[in-house]
């Protein structure tokens, strides 16, 4: 059974938490696509553990985990990654596999990323951590892969290539002093050194093991609505983070995938700039943020935090062909009186009842809010279905009648024994 876990919202879902729990039943973990602008938390006998770059099934002793194709690797970020994981006492010798042909997140990157969004009149809320650029050197053909640091003669050609027309935009627009040939092609010929060991022909290795029966489980970063194509663009990453992305972003065919899982909080949460509808007024949103600790793992940035809306998950389900959610953060709507859920926009009289592509009506529409009962403090945090309070129970059908696909497992806390299994 091959498995893609995909964000039904604009990320920050809890896929961590849910890749986790599925990597039990999995042979292979694979990170398709985003770079160290992702963090996926998992929590583990109270000990907390973020990943940016390694899969997350990393922890389950045996489990291959790879870096596929369509990640953008910042390489002192996953040695870094590699190395504190290694401290905790979890080794990764055999069980981490990077694909050559992944692209490389050099300095130029992150320092454009900086110097762009600071020349934006509307800024994107981007990471600053080079993903943009990256991704752009790699449709302009004209980026460095994980294989061109084994290749000192083809690095150096290829780097010098680039320096020559960046170092001349860097000081002509941005009027910065540009970059070192020297001191890149020397550290990041020392990268390729030390990440040698665990490159490996990734998509070959997953055809194989495809071919064997083997289970791969595809663990997605972001969310749906932060797709470079279907997202609220240009509030976006810039890579596939729907379910495609998982064939483009690893070398397995879509003939190969058997099953598609959407994780969406039993709210909604947005890091950084873009339209929201259903966003919480300033005193209930901080409320919200401290209740649920909505923090960003990767910089820390303060969520942004709304009602569930029924268009945007429906339109995921759709695009993305989920068959079953996994819906997390069900306990941090404990003790509310009354929750709202997200039916409709409503712009210039006109109703929508299914996700707009104009931004312009995503930002002006006001939402059109079913009004259901909450539930006592603290009665979610249950072990089984059926000791969930009657609330809560139809809360959770009633998500599931309006967005077409059925809830197979309810997260209730952060930890691994934290969750209830609806099958």
């Amino acid at each position: 059974m091959n498995t893609v876990l995909v964000g039904a919202q604009w990320g920050d879902e809890g896929k961590g938490k849910i890749i986790d729990i599925l990597t039990e039943h999995a042979d292979f973990v694979v990170r398709y696509q985003g770079g160290n602008n992702a963090g996926h938390t998992v929590v583990v006998k109270d000990k907390k553990y973020i990943f940016h770059l390694l899969p997350s099934g990393i922890l389950h002793p045996g489990k291959i985990c790879c870096i596929g194709n369509g990640v953008v690797i910042d390489p002192a970020v996953l040695l870094e990654e590699i190395s504190s994981l290694i401290d905790t006492g979890i080794s990764v010798k055999g069980r981490l596999k990077i694909s050559p042909l992944a692209h490389v997140i050099m300095p130029y990157h992150k320092i454009l990323d900086q110097l762009k969004e600071d020349k934006r009149a509307n800024k994107i809320g981007t990471t600053n951590r080079g993903i943009g650029p990256c991704y752009a050197d790699k449709i302009n053909r004209c980026g460095i892969r994980v294989v061109d640091l084994l290749n000192p003669k083809l690095f150096a050609y290829k780097l010098e290539d680039n320096l020559k027309e960046k170092n001349e935009i860097f000081k002509k627009v941005y009027h910065h002093p540009g970059f070192s040939y020297a001191q890149i092609r020397r550290q990041y010929l020392e990268f390729g050194k030390k990440l040698t060991p665990f490159i490996s022909p990734v998509h070959t290795e997953l055809q194989e093991a495809n071919r064997c029966g083997k289970n791969i489980l595809f663990e997605g970063a972001q969310g749906t609505f932060l797709d470079i194509d279907f997202g609220t663009y240009p509030f976006v990453t810039s890579s596939s983070t729907t379910a495609g992305g998982a064939c483009t972003g690893s070398g397995l065919s879509p003939a190969a995938m058997n099953k598609v899982i959407g994780v969406a909080k039993a709210y909604t949460t947005r890091v950084g700039e873009g339209p929201f509808p259903t966003e919480f007024d300033l005193t209930f949103g901080k409320f919200m943020r401290e209740k649920g600790k909505e923090f960003g793992a990767t910089t820390g940035r303060p969520r942004r935090c709304g009602w569930f809306d029924c268009l945007m998950v429906k339109e995921a389900v759709a695009l993305n062909g989920i068959t079953e959610i996994a819906l997390t953060k069900m306990d941090i709507l404990d003790g509310l009186k009354e929750i709202s859920v997200c039916m409709g926009y409503k712009y210039k009289g006109k109703i929508f009842k299914s996700f707009p592509a104009d931004l312009t009506v995503i930002k002006e529409a006001k939402p059109v809010y079913k009004k259901v009962a909450g539930w006592p403090g603290k009665s979610c945090r249950v072990n089984q279905l059926k000791d969930m309070p009657m609330q809560a129970r139809s809360y959770l059908k009633y998500i599931e009648d309006n967005v077409g696909a059925r809830i197979s497992l309810v997260s209730v806390g952060s930890g691994r024994e934290e969750t209830i299994f609806l099958d």
